[in-house]
């Protein structure tokens, strides 16, 4: 019998924890772009401590779900795993959302003068080919998985089968939350991000795939961060 209240507990928990950890994340990232940092002797972390504290809070909240998920006795179909769509159907319908999406994304940056994701990125791009691998093939995979077994799986899935709720209803409210998850991007980039979040809310209770949403996410920050930080696009046009 799936323990329902006792895992929302657990992952309303974990869900505060993002968005405190979201918000110290917000001011540390103001510190370190703002154009008179706060005097300290200490040097300014490189982005591959940057991308090992990104990668590890997010490996370690994952954990914690994952635990969640089998003690509480959570069905699997509940959080869009073992269902159609699934395998290479799944992963190719993923990469073509995410595709898409990022399409959308560029287009959007040629004709709005603001990148709220822009300092964030620098922070985080590497500068070795060894960091690029890492970024690409470690972090951003765990970006992608967690943030959607949380806010997609658990939050519209498991919650929608547990408590008879609409799924429509919980993909506002978990993308609400995955937009204040994103404080360090500013307010503009709060507001793209919650769009964002609705898009990908949308395909995953149309699919009911949480590999679909996986992949498109990761695909999108892939995309973003490949594009304009490692082949420097500037989607504007402007040099």
């Amino acid at each position: 019998m799936t323990r329902w209240v006792a895992f929302a507990a657990l992952t309303l928990t974990v869900l505060a924890a993002v968005l405190f950890s979201a918000r110290a994340s917000e001011r540390v990232i103001s510190d370190l772009t703002a154009d008179e940092p706060a005097v300290s002797d200490a040097p300014p972390l490189p982005p591959t401590a940057l991308l090992a504290n990104v990668a590890g809070s997010h490996a370690l909240f994952a954990v914690v779900l994952l635990a969640g998920i089998w003690l509480a006795a959570v069905p699997a179909s509940s959080l869009g795993i073992g269902g159609e769509p699934s395998g290479l159907a799944a992963v190719a319908i993923g990469i073509g959302v995410g595709l898409a999406l990022a399409a959308v994304n560029l287009a959007l940056g040629a004709v709005v003068d603001t990148d709220p994701s822009a300092a964030l990125r620098e922070l985080l791009a590497p500068d070795s080919s060894s960091g690029w691998v890492v970024l690409l093939g470690v972090v951003l995979p765990i970006i992608a998985g967690f943030e959607e077994l949380l806010f997609r799986a658990i939050l519209i899935g498991a919650f929608s089968t547990g408590f008879e709720l609409s799924p429509w209803l919980l993909a506002i409210t978990s993308s609400i939350a995955f937009a204040l998850g994103h404080g360090a991007q500013g307010r503009v980039g709060v507001v793209a991000t919650g769009v964002f979040g609705v898009a990908l809310a949308s395909v995953f209770v149309l699919t009911g795939s949480l590999l679909v949403v996986a992949v498109a996410h990761y695909v999108v920050n892939a995309v973003e961060f490949t594009v304009l930080e490692g082949i420097g696009y500037d989607p504007s046009g402007v040099e």
